[in-house]
C-alpha cells in the first residue's frame, strides 16, 4: 500500500521532536509492507529532499525564506490570527502544499492521502483527494480542533474538510467528542499515534531519583506555571527537572525566581527523543499539568519507562490514565490540588510503582508501533473499499 502523508510538522533531522509522532506512524506502517512518502513545508534547518529513518521527505517552498516561519514551532495559529504577513504566508503554504501533492499524485500511484491536522494540511489534501480520486484520511491531533472551536471562519473550513474526508480519526476519545461537537458531523474514529521504539525496547532501568519531571513545550497550555506554584507548596528538598523549550520560557523562569525556586528547578531545554528515556527512568514521577491535551504521549512514554504519572483530568489524558489504577488524575486544576496529590503519592510506601507496572503493560498493548500500524492499515483498507467514494 502506498500512502502520501501531508503535514506541517515533521522532524527536520534525526532526533528532532517536531512532529515526531508522525514519523513514528510512518515507520510503523513501513514494517507492515506499506510505503510512505511525506510532504512538509520547507525550512532553513532541513534539506528540500531527505530520508529520515527510511522515510522519504519532500519539503516544499511556500514563501521567501524570511516568511517561511509558520511550521514546526507550534505557533502557526497564533501567528495567523495576529499578523497579516503570516496570513499571506498561510495562503502560500496551502497553495504550495496542494501543488506539491498534486504533482506527487500525478507521478506515482498512491492508495491513500493522509493529512495530519485538518489545518492547514487537510485543506490542501481535500482538493488533492477530490482531483485525484484517492481517498483522504484526516487525523486530528488537538490544536486544529481548538482552532475550529474558537475561530468561527475556521469552524466552517473544518466542517468542509472533515465532510470531504473518506475517514476522520482523532488521537483520543475526548478529541473525537470535541470534533463532533464543533462540526455536528459524525464522530471521528479514535486511533492514537504510536510511541517510539526507544520506549518499547528499553535497556536496564536506571536508578530512580527523587526529583519530579516535566516534559513538553513551554506554552501556557502545557501548564508548567501551575506546577511551579505547586512545587513551592512541597517540601524544600523536592526538585523538578524541566525538559523542553518554548515562547514562555522567560516568563516561567521569572515566575520560578519570584517563588524562590531557582535552586530547585533544573532547566534542560529541548532534548532529542533518544535522551528522554533516561529522564523518565530517573524521575520519581512525571507531572503533566496540561489543559486539553490532544492525547498526551509524554504520559505514555513515562508509563513505558515504569514512571508514575500525575496529570490533570483534562483532554486525552483521561484516555491514557485510569485514575488510581495506572496513574493519578487531579480533577481540580489548581496548584493546591496538584501539590496535595503529589504529596500523597510521595507518602505511599511504593511511591506509585505498582500502578506504574500496570500502566507499562497497558501502554505497550495500546500504543506500541505494531497495534497502531495495524489499526491505521485497517482504516486505510476500509476507505479504499468504500463504494461511491
Amino acid at each position: 500500500m502506498r500512502v502520501l502523508f501531508l503535514t506541517h510538522s515533521f522532524p527536520r533531522h534525526r532526533g528532532d521532536m517536531a512532529g515526531s509522532f508522525v514519523l513514528r506512524l510512518a515507520t510503523a506502517l513501513t514494517r507492515h509492507d506499506a510505503t510512505v512518502h511525506v510532504l512538509a513545508p520547507a525550512t532553513a534547518a532541513a534539506p528540500a529532499r531527505d530520508v529520515i529513518e527510511g522515510i522519504p521527505v519532500s519539503r516544499f517552498r511556500y514563501a521567501p525564506r524570511a516568511l517561511e516561519t509558520l511550521a514546526y514551532e507550534g505557533t502557526m495559529a497564533s501567528q495567523v490570527l495576529s499578523s497579516w504577513r503570516a496570513r499571506v504566508g498561510l495562503i502560500g503554504l496551502v497553495g504550495a502544499e496542494l501543488g506539491t501533492a498534486m504533482d506527487a499524485l500525478r507521478r506515482d500511484d498512491y492508495d491513500i492521502v493522509h493529512a495530519h491536522w485538518w489545518f492547514p494540511s487537510g485543506l490542501a489534501a481535500m482538493s488533492a483527494s477530490w482531483w485525484s480520486g484517492v481517498p483522504l484520511i484526516t487525523t486530528l491531533h488537538g490544536s486544529d480542533v481548538r482552532l475550529g472551536r474558537t475561530v468561527a471562519p475556521a469552524r466552517l473550513l473544518m466542517r468542509q474538510t472533515l465532510a470531504a474526508s473518506t475517514r476522520v480519526t482523532a488521537v483520543s476519545s475526548w478529541l473525537a467528542d470535541e470534533a463532533q461537537a464543533v462540526t455536528g458531523g459524525a464522530r471521528p474514529i479514535v486511533a492514537p499515534m504510536p510511541v517510539g521504539d526507544e520506549f518499547l525496547d528499553l535497556a536496564a532501568t536506571l536508578p530512580r531519583g527523587d526529583a519530579l519531571l516535566f516534559v513538553g513545550r513551554l506554552t501556557l497550555q502545557k501548564g508548567l506555571d501551575i506546577l511551579l506554584r505547586a512545587l513551592a507548596l512541597l517540601d524544600h528538598d523536592v526538585m523538578l527537572d524541566v525538559v523542553g523549550d518554548g515562547e514562555e520560557r522567560s516568563s516561567l523562569e521569572t515566575l520560578c525566581a519570584s517563588l524562590g525556586l531557582e535552586a530547585r528547578v533544573r532547566w534542560h531545554g529541548r532534548q532529542p527523543s533518544s535522551a528522554l528515556p533516561s529522564f523518565y527512568q530517573r524521575a520519581s514521577a512525571l507531572v503533566v499539568p496540561s489543559a486539553e491535551e490532544g492525547l498526551g504521549l509524554v504520559a505514555v512514554e513515562a508509563q513505558l519507562c515504569g514512571t508514575p504519572v500525575v496529570a490533570f483530568a483534562s483532554g486525552g489524558l483521561v484516555d491514557v490514565i485510569r485514575d488510581g489504577a495506572t496513574g493519578t488524575l487531579v480533577h481540580d486544576r489548581s496548584a493546591d490540588a496538584l501539590a496535595s496529590v503529589i504529596k500523597a503519592l510521595r507518602a505511599r510506601p511504593d511511591r506509585g510503582s505498582a500502578q506504574a507496572q500496570i500502566a507499562r503493560d497497558e501502554a505497550r498493548a495500546r500504543f506500541g508501533s505494531g497495534p497502531v500500524a495495524s489499526r491505521y492499515l485497517d482504516i486505510y483498507r476500509q476507505a479504499i473499499a468504500q463504494p461511491n467514494r
